[in-house]
């Protein structure tokens, strides 16, 4: 059992916070530079917290070198997911 989610990132920002949608897409701004994996680093943390899971639970299954990712989140379902979404 496993939910994916759409993200757009924007690194670099003035602090780490949602920052709403982009067509289907969670926009994500982060304050972690696109750098030696920080950006993915920080937005598995981000998600882990906002979320309340594990970051172990937390896979990017698409876009690891793009600003569009899909996170895949394990042992949750798209419905547990939206409850927990802004």
């Amino acid at each position: 059992m496993s939910a994916t989610l759409k993200i757009r990132v924007i690194p670099r920002a003035s602090k780490t916070e949602w920052g709403g949608k982009r067509g289907e897409a969670l926009v994500v701004r982060l304050q972690a530079p696109p750098v030696e994996g920080a950006a993915n680093e920080a937005l598995l943390k981000f998600l882990a917290k906002q979320l309340e899971v594990r970051a172990s639970e937390l896979e990017i299954v698409a876009g690891e070198r793009a600003r569009n990712k899909v996170v895949r989140v394990a042992g949750m379902t798209e419905s547990e997911l939206n409850d927990r979404l802004p």
